[in-house]
């Protein structure tokens, strides 16, 4: 019954919890692509992508050389959807519930970028084609529809030492892709473990 008695159910309760919002904490968001923030999108390699269906919420990595996604207007990004599993969950997601949130981040960089908007799934040939590398296309690129932009300071980043190499684990010290699979789903861990570096090697593009 304790533990009941602490769970926050109303707003009111919740704002009073944590105060006043700061006024930068406000000021800061756009409803487009302000000039002070392009160069976060033309510097990052990397975009956490947040989307919505009929099976729950889902959020799906996606990485390219710096400057991936393209600011086509102050409205307007385009996200190139490079080769995957196929499982498209993402996709599948846009198209039952269309809303769409990226979160950027920057090796070495503590501050994030947050946008949030509406997105479509493009084929159009022209537009595929300028996301060409070693001359293999995107199967599609998402134009999203800005909404809100704004920076996440750095506190998270800091906290969590992301960036700080002497924090870094060995790959070694948490279980192989082949391991997961043979306990999971009983598919032969050494030979996928084997198989697994010139297969990614081979599948980037």
């Amino acid at each position: 019954m304790a533990e009941q008695s602490s769970i926050i159910t109303e707003l009111t309760e919740l704002e009073g919890l944590y105060g006043t919002v700061a006024r930068p904490s406000i000021a800061k968001v756009t409803d487009h692509i302000h000039p002070a923030y392009r160069p976060f999108i033309a510097a990052s390699p990397f975009v956490a992508l947040a989307t919505s269906g009929p099976e729950g919420l889902d959020v799906s990595p996606r990485g390219d050389p710096a400057g991936f996604i393209e600011i086509e207007d102050d409205k307007t990004l385009l996200l190139p959807d490079r080769r995957g599993n196929n499982r498209i969950d993402s996709l599948r997601n846009i198209l039952h519930d269309n809303r769409v949130a990226l979160l950027f981040l920057i090796p070495g960089i503590g501050e994030t970028l947050r946008i949030n908007g509406t997105a479509a799934i493009s084929t159009d040939p022209a537009l595929l084609e300028r996301f060409a590398i070693n001359n293999q296309l995107p199967k599609t690129v998402l134009r999203i529809s800005v909404q809100s932009v704004f920076f996440q300071c750095s506190r998270a980043i800091i906290r969590s030492g992301l960036w700080n190499v002497e924090t870094q684990i060995a790959r070694q010290s948490l279980p192989s892709t082949g391991s997961i699979l043979k306990q999971i789903a009983e598919i032969d861990g050494e030979a996928y473990d084997k198989a697994l570096p010139e297969r990614l090697k081979n599948s980037l593009y």
